[in-house]
Protein backbone atom coordinates (compact mmCIF):
# COMPACT_ATOMS: atom_id res chain seq x y z
CA UNK A 1 0.00 0.00 0.00
CA UNK A 2 1.45 3.31 -0.95
CA UNK A 3 0.84 6.39 0.90
CA UNK A 4 0.25 9.79 -1.43
CA UNK A 5 2.39 13.21 -0.10
CA UNK A 6 -0.40 15.29 1.17
CA UNK A 7 0.64 18.71 0.09
CA UNK A 8 -1.33 21.82 2.11
CA UNK A 9 -1.55 24.75 -0.29
CA UNK A 10 0.24 25.89 -3.09
CA UNK A 11 3.91 25.65 -3.81
CA UNK A 12 3.76 28.61 -5.48
CA UNK A 13 5.26 31.60 -3.84
CA UNK A 14 5.12 34.96 -6.67
CA UNK A 15 3.63 34.32 -10.50
CA UNK A 16 4.38 37.19 -13.02
CA UNK A 17 1.10 37.34 -14.63
CA UNK A 18 2.06 40.42 -17.03
CA UNK A 19 4.68 37.56 -18.64
CA UNK A 20 2.48 36.22 -21.11
CA UNK A 21 0.65 38.87 -21.75
CA UNK A 22 3.60 41.03 -22.70
CA UNK A 23 5.96 38.65 -24.49
CA UNK A 24 6.09 35.25 -26.67
CA UNK A 25 7.45 32.66 -24.39
CA UNK A 26 10.02 30.90 -26.43
CA UNK A 27 11.31 28.14 -23.79
CA UNK A 28 11.16 27.88 -20.15
CA UNK A 29 14.29 26.61 -17.83
CA UNK A 30 13.89 26.15 -13.88
CA UNK A 31 16.82 27.80 -11.92
CA UNK A 32 17.78 27.68 -8.65
CA UNK A 33 18.16 30.29 -6.31
CA UNK A 34 20.97 32.19 -4.09
CA UNK A 35 18.89 33.32 -0.79
CA UNK A 36 19.93 34.31 2.53
CA UNK A 37 17.96 33.13 5.23
CA UNK A 38 15.80 35.95 6.17
CA UNK A 39 14.57 35.97 2.48
CA UNK A 40 13.60 32.06 2.57
CA UNK A 41 11.58 33.14 5.79
CA UNK A 42 9.92 36.39 3.98
CA UNK A 43 9.46 33.38 0.87
CA UNK A 44 7.90 31.44 2.99
CA UNK A 45 5.28 34.02 4.30
CA UNK A 46 4.53 35.05 0.87
CA UNK A 47 6.22 38.46 1.18
CA UNK A 48 7.98 37.93 -2.56
CA UNK A 49 7.10 39.91 -6.23
CA UNK A 50 9.05 38.79 -9.43
CA UNK A 51 6.25 41.23 -11.75
CA UNK A 52 9.49 43.23 -13.12
CA UNK A 53 12.25 41.10 -12.56
CA UNK A 54 14.74 39.98 -15.62
CA UNK A 55 17.91 38.23 -15.67
CA UNK A 56 21.30 39.87 -16.34
CA UNK A 57 24.55 38.45 -17.45
CA UNK A 58 27.53 39.57 -15.49
CA UNK A 59 31.01 37.90 -15.48
CA UNK A 60 30.03 34.55 -16.49
CA UNK A 61 26.73 34.33 -14.49
CA UNK A 62 23.32 34.91 -14.24
CA UNK A 63 21.59 37.45 -11.66
CA UNK A 64 18.01 37.72 -11.36
CA UNK A 65 17.46 41.43 -11.13
CA UNK A 66 14.33 43.78 -9.81
CA UNK A 67 13.01 40.99 -7.49
CA UNK A 68 11.65 42.31 -4.37
CA UNK A 69 11.44 39.76 -1.10
CA UNK A 70 10.02 42.39 1.63
CA UNK A 71 11.81 41.55 4.91
CA UNK A 72 9.59 40.27 7.77
CA UNK A 73 8.66 42.85 10.33
CA UNK A 74 10.80 40.33 13.28
CA UNK A 75 13.81 39.65 11.05
CA UNK A 76 16.93 40.09 13.08
CA UNK A 77 18.91 43.30 13.67
CA UNK A 78 22.27 42.41 12.82
CA UNK A 79 21.33 41.69 9.58
CA UNK A 80 21.13 43.90 6.87
CA UNK A 81 17.92 43.56 4.81
CA UNK A 82 18.04 44.84 0.83
CA UNK A 83 14.35 43.99 -0.58
CA UNK A 84 15.50 44.03 -3.88
CA UNK A 85 19.19 42.76 -3.81
CA UNK A 86 20.52 41.12 -7.03
CA UNK A 87 20.02 37.19 -6.50
CA UNK A 88 22.67 34.71 -7.96
CA UNK A 89 20.84 31.95 -10.26
CA UNK A 90 22.32 28.43 -10.12
CA UNK A 91 22.69 27.41 -13.62
CA UNK A 92 24.84 24.79 -14.97
CA UNK A 93 27.48 25.67 -18.01
CA UNK A 94 25.35 25.50 -21.01
CA UNK A 95 22.07 26.30 -19.95
CA UNK A 96 24.16 29.99 -19.18
CA UNK A 97 26.08 29.32 -22.54
CA UNK A 98 22.66 28.88 -24.21
CA UNK A 99 20.88 31.61 -22.65
CA UNK A 100 23.80 34.10 -23.01
CA UNK A 101 23.99 33.26 -26.48
CA UNK A 102 20.05 33.67 -27.54
CA UNK A 103 20.17 37.10 -25.38
CA UNK A 104 22.48 38.23 -26.99
CA UNK A 105 22.48 37.32 -30.60
CA UNK A 106 18.83 36.82 -31.55
CA UNK A 107 17.11 39.63 -29.41
CA UNK A 108 15.78 37.87 -26.48
CA UNK A 109 15.17 38.88 -23.13
CA UNK A 110 14.88 36.38 -20.33
CA UNK A 111 12.51 37.04 -17.50
CA UNK A 112 11.33 35.40 -14.53
CA UNK A 113 7.58 33.79 -14.91
CA UNK A 114 6.83 32.10 -11.43
CA UNK A 115 8.88 31.53 -8.61
CA UNK A 116 7.76 28.10 -6.40
CA UNK A 117 9.30 25.54 -3.66
CA UNK A 118 10.72 22.66 -5.04
CA UNK A 119 10.71 20.16 -1.71
CA UNK A 120 13.02 22.36 0.19
CA UNK A 121 14.66 24.61 -2.39
CA UNK A 122 13.50 27.69 -4.00
CA UNK A 123 13.23 27.77 -7.72
CA UNK A 124 12.54 30.21 -10.47
CA UNK A 125 10.96 29.23 -14.26
CA UNK A 126 12.86 32.05 -16.20
CA UNK A 127 11.59 31.88 -19.88
CA UNK A 128 13.31 32.88 -23.12
CA UNK A 129 11.03 35.58 -24.35
CA UNK A 130 10.37 37.49 -27.24
CA UNK A 131 8.47 41.19 -26.81
CA UNK A 132 4.80 41.39 -28.30
CA UNK A 133 3.79 44.15 -30.72
CA UNK A 134 0.27 46.23 -29.69
CA UNK A 135 -1.18 44.48 -32.96
CA UNK A 136 -0.35 40.90 -31.16
CA UNK A 137 -1.78 41.28 -27.75
CA UNK A 138 -4.67 42.80 -30.25
CA UNK A 139 -4.86 39.44 -31.97
CA UNK A 140 -4.51 37.34 -28.43
CA UNK A 141 -7.87 39.41 -27.04
CA UNK A 142 -9.61 38.81 -30.12
CA UNK A 143 -8.47 34.94 -30.09
CA UNK A 144 -9.44 34.77 -26.42
CA UNK A 145 -12.87 36.34 -26.88
CA UNK A 146 -14.10 34.18 -29.52
CA UNK A 147 -13.13 31.08 -27.79
CA UNK A 148 -15.18 32.22 -24.95
CA UNK A 149 -18.26 32.91 -27.21
CA UNK A 150 -17.30 29.77 -29.31
CA UNK A 151 -18.03 27.62 -26.18
CA UNK A 152 -21.16 29.73 -25.03
CA UNK A 153 -22.49 28.99 -28.63
CA UNK A 154 -21.89 25.00 -28.27
CA UNK A 155 -22.85 24.98 -25.12
CA UNK A 156 -26.51 26.29 -26.12
CA UNK A 157 -26.46 24.26 -28.97
CA UNK A 158 -26.15 20.77 -27.01
CA UNK A 159 -29.16 22.11 -24.83
CA UNK A 160 -31.32 21.47 -27.50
Amino acid sequence: MTKKKVKPGSNTIALNKRARHDYFIEEEIEAGLSLQGWEVKSMRAGKANISDSYIIFQRGEAFLFGATIQPLSVASTHVVCDPTRTRKLLLNQKELATLFGKANRDGYTIIALSLYWKQAWAKVKIGLAKGKKQHDKRDDIKEREWKLQKDRIMKNANRG
